[in-house]
Protein backbone atom coordinates (compact mmCIF):
# COMPACT_ATOMS: atom_id res chain seq x y z
CA UNK A 1 0.00 0.00 0.00
CA UNK A 2 2.83 2.33 0.81
CA UNK A 3 4.00 1.80 -2.43
CA UNK A 4 1.14 2.88 -4.16
CA UNK A 5 1.12 6.22 -2.23
CA UNK A 6 4.68 6.90 -2.99
CA UNK A 7 3.84 6.16 -6.47
CA UNK A 8 1.03 8.43 -6.96
CA UNK A 9 3.11 11.50 -5.23
CA UNK A 10 5.83 10.73 -7.73
CA UNK A 11 2.88 10.98 -10.83
CA UNK A 12 0.98 14.20 -9.41
CA UNK A 13 4.73 16.24 -9.15
CA UNK A 14 5.47 15.14 -12.67
CA UNK A 15 1.99 16.22 -13.87
CA UNK A 16 2.36 19.18 -12.06
CA UNK A 17 5.46 20.62 -13.74
CA UNK A 18 4.42 18.69 -17.07
CA UNK A 19 1.69 21.07 -17.31
CA UNK A 20 3.97 24.12 -17.73
CA UNK A 21 4.14 26.41 -20.81
CA UNK A 22 7.25 27.99 -19.84
CA UNK A 23 10.65 26.29 -19.06
CA UNK A 24 11.77 26.64 -15.75
CA UNK A 25 15.63 26.16 -16.72
CA UNK A 26 15.24 28.56 -19.51
CA UNK A 27 13.50 31.22 -16.67
CA UNK A 28 16.42 30.89 -14.93
CA UNK A 29 18.92 31.24 -17.25
CA UNK A 30 16.86 34.50 -18.38
CA UNK A 31 17.48 36.17 -14.66
CA UNK A 32 20.71 37.45 -14.42
CA UNK A 33 20.39 39.26 -11.13
CA UNK A 34 17.91 37.37 -8.84
CA UNK A 35 16.68 33.93 -7.72
CA UNK A 36 13.36 32.78 -9.14
CA UNK A 37 10.74 31.46 -6.20
CA UNK A 38 8.89 28.18 -7.30
CA UNK A 39 5.45 30.59 -7.02
CA UNK A 40 6.66 32.19 -10.10
CA UNK A 41 6.92 29.44 -12.64
CA UNK A 42 2.97 29.53 -12.11
CA UNK A 43 2.54 32.81 -12.31
CA UNK A 44 4.32 33.49 -14.85
CA UNK A 45 2.13 30.20 -16.83
CA UNK A 46 -0.57 31.77 -15.69
CA UNK A 47 0.22 35.11 -17.57
CA UNK A 48 1.19 33.11 -20.88
CA UNK A 49 -1.54 30.96 -21.00
CA UNK A 50 -3.88 34.58 -20.58
CA UNK A 51 -2.08 36.56 -23.16
CA UNK A 52 -2.00 33.37 -26.17
CA UNK A 53 -5.83 33.08 -25.12
CA UNK A 54 -6.07 36.77 -26.03
CA UNK A 55 -4.17 36.69 -29.18
CA UNK A 56 -6.34 33.71 -30.18
CA UNK A 57 -9.60 35.55 -29.91
CA UNK A 58 -7.99 38.53 -31.62
CA UNK A 59 -7.01 36.53 -34.66
CA UNK A 60 -10.69 34.61 -34.89
CA UNK A 61 -12.12 37.95 -34.52
CA UNK A 62 -9.78 38.87 -37.90
CA UNK A 63 -10.90 35.71 -39.35
CA UNK A 64 -7.77 34.48 -39.27
CA UNK A 65 -6.49 30.67 -37.78
CA UNK A 66 -2.69 32.13 -37.26
CA UNK A 67 -1.77 33.93 -34.66
CA UNK A 68 0.80 36.78 -35.23
CA UNK A 69 2.63 39.19 -32.96
CA UNK A 70 0.10 42.45 -33.65
CA UNK A 71 -2.27 39.72 -31.71
CA UNK A 72 -0.32 40.16 -28.44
Amino acid sequence: MAAKKKKAAGSAKKAKTGDLIISKSRVKAATKKCNVGSEFYGALDATVRTLIKGAEERAMGNKRKTLKAVDL
